[in-house]
């Protein structure tokens, strides 16, 4: 018996059919103990709470968190340091973070369907605070090499000095936050209380151990995701009409990202940066910028769509950042597709500062190379025990085997040597790399002008379909054939998106990807766990396939070490 698909289809019915008749719960206080949140309820953030350490927060797949605006702000959630959330919504029963602002546009209840809105700022963000290595030399007590530096969350207000709900930092490449799967979040960005702005999703020192894919950011008036610091890895991200840059990362990140779409537009009618697009993506090194750990990173098959007449950058570099695009699709960038910007403008002193490389020179210096410059005992890169691990080949800073299409300005992207034909970049093909794009008239939003994208069909054609294979798999980013984020005739933001339900994805049904079984999944609750465990221990010795993970027509000893080895987030 095919015990999760018989859970995955109740829980698809509760989250539909249950949406508009589900009871409204108003979370006012932190959570201090391990508690679940349930698909039968919708809950509303009426201040910023905050899991407390030692807490988990879980949340079935299906879930609306749909926090009220009001005159002060609605609600926010932030995972401190020792809390975990796992949010763990699946391709039919996504877990949503929205407004009741958006719920008000589902038909019935359906959050399958529902209108987008020029809107964001509604309620607060999520928030996730861990312990792995950042860099940060400006705080008082923290050392401009590898060590236990810790760091203030941006946009969160501490109750007093050292507040630890608000610090993120250490000295654990490894930690788990928790997960985070099929997650849309939605019209946020509010400061509580405060005329100030958060990002969608926030990541603060987040290790390895921490699972995230499947997760949309929707018109946020700040940034959509930024990442200090830190080793996470994210995998199928979806981003959309954010107020700032889309994707920004900075102190140190040494992770990866791999297949992902970015649509650059606008969610308010404000400045630059507060409601109308900045960056694609903006990538800055350390703080200072001659600190341990530098970011050094690969962002591999994105797609990324910006704005063709008043765009921003669509890769902005600072601070020492070393970053490599792998099989990527850039197009219709409407200023720099490598925009030098020297500094964040919080102080750090921009590339070549106490002897650290010049931007030109982090182009032309292969990925094996770790800076000498408060290394500490930093060893080479990707060798055992490396700190630096998701660059596996070519140069610290690339733009490889991608396709760049109808953008204004290559200045820099020449000048850096991205055009040379060792890159194996189809520059300016004469076919459009993706299927299919529409753009609603011109207007002038925040004193840019602008085209919304009010559909897209991603699916790659053309010079897109296939790639030369300068991909660098390192354990979690994969070897792939294909240029951009969708393999030709796959479309993974099927079932669970805003942008599907707001009718702004143009794929045919059947290029949609389904959600893949998990056979240790027994209960279908989207992880793998002791319930899970109960249900195999009572197939012991018996020949049903729900429990038979290996193959061998028994379900036995040899099953239950994959079962326990399989232990946590599985979707």
């Amino acid at each position: 018996m095919n015990h999760r698909f018989i859970a995955t289809m109740a829980t698809a019915s509760v989250s539909i059919a249950g949406a508009a008749n589900a009871a409204n719960v108003n979370v006012s206080a932190d959570i201090t103990t391990s508690v679940t949140w349930t698909a039968d309820n919708v809950y509303n953030l009426t201040d910023q709470i905050y899991v407390q350490p030692g807490a988990s927060l879980t949340i079935e797949a299906g879930t609306v968190i749909a926090s009220t605006p009001t005159a002060n702000g609605s609600g926010s959630l932030a995972v401190t340091r020792g809390g975990k959330i796992f949010a763990n919504g699946t391709q039919e029963s996504p877990i949503i973070f929205t407004s009741t602002n958006d719920t008000a546009t589902w038909v019935d209840g359906d959050p399958k369907t529902g209108t987008w809105r020029e809107a964001a700022n509604e309620w607060g963000n999520l928030t996730i605070m861990g312990r792995a290595y950042v860099s940060n030399s400006f705080v008082d007590g923290n050392s401009a090499t590898f060590g236990n530096n810790e760091s203030p969350m941006e946009g969160l207000i501490p109750d007093f000095a050292g507040d630890p709900n608000t610090i993120y930092g250490g000295t654990d490449d490894d930690y788990s936050a928790g997960a985070l799967a099929y997650v849309s979040i939605r019209y946020g960005g509010r400061v509580v209380g405060l005329a100030n702005e958060l990002n969608g999703l926030s990541l603060g020192g987040i290790g390895r151990g921490t699972d995230i894919d499947h997760i949309e950011i929707m018109n946020n008036v700040d940034d959509g995701i930024e990442i200090w610091g830190g080793t996470v890895n994210l995998r199928y991200v979806n981003i959309w009409n954010i107020g700032d840059d889309s994707f920004d990362i900075d102190q140190g990140w040494r992770g990866s990202a791999q297949n992902g779409l970015i649509v650059q537009g606008y969610s308010l009618d404000a400045g630059q940066g507060s409601g109308v697009g900045d960056n694609m993506c903006e990538t800055d090194g350390a703080e200072n910028s001659d600190a341990q750990p530098v970011t050094t990173a690969q962002i591999a098959n994105f797609t990324l769509v910006g704005q063709p007449i008043d765009g921003d950058g669509a890769t902005v570099w600072r601070d020492g950042a070393r970053v490599q695009y792998n099989q990527c699709i850039i197009m219709d960038c409407g200023e720099k597709v490598v925009r030098p910007d020297g500094d964040d403008g919080d102080g750090a002193a921009g590339y070549g500062f106490n002897g650290t490389l010049t931007l030109a020179q982090v182009f032309t210096t292969p990925y094996t190379s770790v800076s000498t410059v408060n290394a500490g005992g930093i060893k080479s890169a990707g060798g055992a025990g490396s700190l630096y691990t998701a660059q596996t080949s070519g140069f610290l800073a690339q733009i490889a085997d991608s396709v760049l299409y109808n953008n204004s300005n290559y200045a820099d992207f020449d000048a850096f040597g991205q055009n040379a034909a060792s890159k194996e970049n189809v520059i300016e093909p004469g076919t459009m790399p993706i299927t299919s794009i529409v753009r609603d008239m011109p207007v002038i939003r925040g004193g840019k002008v602008m085209q919304r994208v009010s559909s897209i069909n991603p699916m790659p054609q053309g010079a897109a379909t296939s790639a030369v294979g300068m991909i660098g798999a390192n354990g979690f980013v994969e070897e792939t054939s294909y240029r951009g984020g969708f393999a030709p005739n796959e479309n993974w933001l099927c079932g669970w998106t805003a942008a599907e339900a707001f009718g702004m994805v143009d794929v045919p049904v059947e290029f949609c990807v389904e959600q893949a079984d998990c056979p240790t999944d027994l209960n279908g609750d989207g992880v793998t766990s002791g319930a899970d465990v109960g249900i195999f221990l009572s197939m012991w010795g018996t020949d049903d396939p729900a429990g038979d993970f290996d193959g061998n027509g028994i379900v036995g000893g040899a099953d239950f070490g994959i079962l326990l080895a399989a232990f946590g987030p599985c979707v």
